[in-house]
């Protein structure tokens, strides 16, 4: 089984609806599962490495991936014995972003600013995903040829990103705080004191420049401003926008005398349109 530090987040949420009775425990489980998938797994995942990634007993992890399999939400590979997610999954996910008005309203600003920046810089929104922030919607510039390999549906650190740093930031006291023990929990007491700063300062960033500034802190190579989004009607879940790329590219002086202000100018143009 994984480390006892890396498997807090289907507990804690456990624990947390252990007095509701209408948290249905199997569903929640059978849909960790299904979260546990990463696009680099090419290979699909067997029920070994399922209940490593879970921190749910073998047994539990069989059970689900059978039902999972029988409903098409997971493909079994007799060659090797792993599962692959199945294509009804890909339906959900396009069901979700169809219902996102944001994405579509965001995009022309994202393009415009990505265009703006030039090769090399690319403009994202996410949302988060437990203790991870999900790519809903990406632009590059037209005639780049360099960026960051991430795309709609790429998962980045919640707790060590720009973009993660920034959701945070805009986020209630009750889900910060929840965000910051689960943090605390999964990094244990040797990583959590520096992350926790961290975090902290991008707060700190926010409310004095109204953006934050990460030099290397998610890869070293990589330098990127963020900004928190909540809709002005309340009716979009809170949200970040990210610009990053290579250090080379975006050195300090750059990010915070020019694409800070421009990053913050486009999202208050998006908040504009009532989305």
């Amino acid at each position: 089984m994984r480390k006892r530090t890396a498997d807090t987040a289907a507990e804690l949420s456990e624990n947390e609806h252990s007095g509701d009775r209408q948290f249905v425990t199997a569903l929640h489980r059978g849909l960790e599962i299904l979260r546990a998938f990463r696009p680099s797994d090419v290979h699909g995942l067997g029920n070994r490495e399922l209940a490593e990634r879970t921190g749910l007993p073998n047994s539990t992890v069989s059970r689900l991936t059978y039902t999972l399999l029988k409903l098409g939400y997971l493909a079994y590979d007799e060659g090797t014995g792993h599962y692959k997610m199945g294509v009804p999954v890909l339906s959900l996910g396009y069901a979700c972003l169809g219902g996102m008005k944001i994405r579509e309203t965001a995009q022309p600003f994202m393009q415009r600013l990505a265009d703006e920046c030039g090769d090399g810089v690319l403009v994202a929104l996410g949302g988060r995903d437990d203790t991870a922030m999900t790519y809903i919607a990406c632009a590059r510039a037209a005639k780049g040829m360099i960026s960051l390999q991430l795309n709609v549906g790429s998962r980045i650190s919640l707790a060590r990103s720009a973009m993660g740093r920034a959701y945070i930031a805009g986020t209630d006291e009750a889900e910060r705080k929840q965000i910051m023990d689960l943090t605390e929990e999964r990094y244990g007491p040797e990583e959590w004191p520096e992350i926790r700063d961290e975090i902290y300062e991008a707060q700190e960033q926010i409310r004095e420049q109204g953006f934050y500034v990460s030099l290397g802190n998610w890869q070293s190579d990589v330098h990127a401003v963020s900004v928190p989004y909540r809709s002005m009607h309340g009716d979009t879940p809170m949200l970040a926008f990210n610009l990053g790329g290579p250090g080379y590219i975006l050195p300090r002086e750059r990010l915070v005398n020019e694409l800070g202000p421009k990053l913050v100018e486009m999202r208050d143009n998006i908040a504009r349109t009532g989305v």
